[in-house]
C-alpha cells in the first residue's frame, strides 16, 4: 500500500483562514449566535477535509478520499492517461498544481498528490501502458 497526501497551497489556507476568521469575529461581535455556530461547524468541516484528503494505491486500485464528501475507487488497469494540469474545476485536490487522471472511457478526476513523480511511478508499476504527460513531454512506458 502506498499513501500519497494531497499537496496544499498555502495561499489557499491563508485566504480561507482570513476569510473565516473575519466572518466568525464579526458574528461574535454582533452576537449572531446561530450564524456563529454554523460558521464554526463549516470551518471544522473544511479543516477535516484538509486533514483527510489523500490517495491510496493498493491491490491494483486507486482510492481517492477527501473528507466525508468524496470517496472513490478506480481500478488502476482502467487508467488511460495522467497529465499535469492547473484546471480550477472542483475536485478532491487542495492545490491547483494537479494531475488529471483519465480512466474508463470518458471519466476524469483531478488530484494533487504532494509527490507527483512518486504517484505516477506507482501507477505505472501496476499499469505500464498508462500515458503520462508532464510539462509538454509525453512518456509512455
Amino acid at each position: 500500500m502506498e499513501k500519497f497526501k494531497s499537496k496544499i497551497d498555502l495561499w489557499f489556507v491563508f485566504f480561507l483562514g482570513i476569510m473565516f476568521s473575519v466572518i466568525i469575529i464579526k458574528m461574535a461581535y454582533d452576537r449572531l449566535w446561530g450564524g456563529l455556530v454554523f460558521m464554526i461547524f463549516t470551518t471544522a468541516c473544511i479543516v477535516y477535509m484538509f486533514v483527510t484528503t489523500f490517495y491510496i494505491i493498493e491491490d491494483e486500485k486507486l482510492t481517492i478520499k477527501c473528507g466525508f464528501l468524496f470517496h472513490v475507487s478506480i481500478a488502476v488497469a482502467s487508467i488511460k492517461k495522467i497529465s499535469e494540469t492547473n484546471n480550477i474545476m472542483s475536485s478532491p485536490a487542495l492545490s491547483f498544481d494537479r494531475l488529471e487522471i483519465l480512466y474508463n472511457k470518458f471519466d476524469t478526476v483531478l488530484i494533487s498528490p504532494k509527490d507527483k513523480q512518486g504517484f505516477m511511478e506507482a501507477i505505472q508499476k501496476i499499469n505500464p501502458s498508462v500515458e503520462v504527460k508532464v510539462k509538454n513531454k509525453t512518456l509512455v512506458s
